[in-house]
């Protein structure tokens, strides 16, 4: 019942192997209250979320989506449950706040922690384990939130290689409107928000370009598709250049690929390595 935080992140929660399961009950408390007030203050909506449980009970996947507020983390997680949990890859700071009484918090719902700027193996490692165990694992690339954290957003290939390190596709998503809660300077708002899911993107679909340029490759396409989600546009019509600046474009390469295995039919959507 009582377990320190290392121990919760490296138990199983709701993936195929259930033997040294996290317990659900603090989870689901939390769960209970979160989804309540969410629903109450912002009538959160969820679109497409048959493709996140297209994979439950067979295999593993990342959920990536752009990040414009510290709520798009309950969102996401809120989005995805009941049925499922998504293990929610969160800065290391975070499991320290309120005398380490908040990262008990977040670790029973399924965080865990990586070192900000940094190759975090051991993060790497455990998410990969989490996603070949059948587990959801939720990551917004950018790290930090566009526009209001400390830091400039940037396009890392660590989605990518958490992919291929956990043999598993991504599924892009958006929160939108979350960055309209509380912007600075002005007062607390309730605006509707919405969370979105996309078409699974399949590593496997990069192979045709140099080994060098693969995971770059995913995560840009990756990042693009949860922004044409977020301004529903079409994802060619995504200026990566503008939100991204010192990124490779690669939309030249990127759209000349055949993409055949983002079918979102009942029979392909699990893409290779799927039943």
């Amino acid at each position: 019942m009582f377990l320190s935080r290392e121990e919760m992140f490296d138990r199983s929660l709701g993936g195929i192997n259930r033997e040294h399961e996290m317990t659900h009950w603090c989870g689901n408390i939390i769960y209970v209250v979160v989804n309540a007030i969410l629903k109450l203050c912002f009538r959160y909506s969820v679109t497409n979320l048959e493709i996140v449980r297209s994979f439950m009970g067979k295999r593993g996947a990342i959920i990536a989506s752009n990040h414009t507020s510290y709520l798009d983390v309950a969102f996401l997680w809120c989005a995805i449950r009941p049925s499922q949990w998504v293990r929610l890859i969160a800065r290391e700071n975070l499991f320290d706040t309120c005398g380490g009484f908040g990262g008990q918090l977040i670790a029973r719902v399924g965080a865990f922690p990586i070192k900000r700027d940094s190759a975090d193996r051991t993060a790497l490692k455990r998410a990969a384990r989490m996603l070949k165990n059948g587990e959801l694992v939720g990551i917004f690339p950018e790290g930090t939130r566009r526009g209001k954290g400390s830091k400039e957003s940037e396009l890392h290939a660590g989605v990518a290689l958490i992919a291929k390190m956990g043999k598993a596709p991504i599924i892009p998503a958006t929160i939108r409107d979350a960055e309209n809660i509380k912007r600075k300077g002005q007062m607390l708002r309730f605006p509707k928000v919405s969370i979105e899911f996309g078409a699974p993107v399949y590593l496997e679909d990069f192979e045709e370009l140099p080994k060098a340029d693969r995971l770059d490759a995913c995560s840009w396409f990756v990042m693009r598709e949860c922004f044409a989600l977020s301004q529903r546009i079409p994802a060619s019509e995504v200026d990566m250049g503008a939100l991204f600046p010192h990124a490779k474009d690669y939309s030249a390469v990127v759209d000349a690929l055949p993409m055949t295995m983002r079918s979102q039919s009942a029979e392909g959507i699990l893409g290779p390595g799927g039943e």
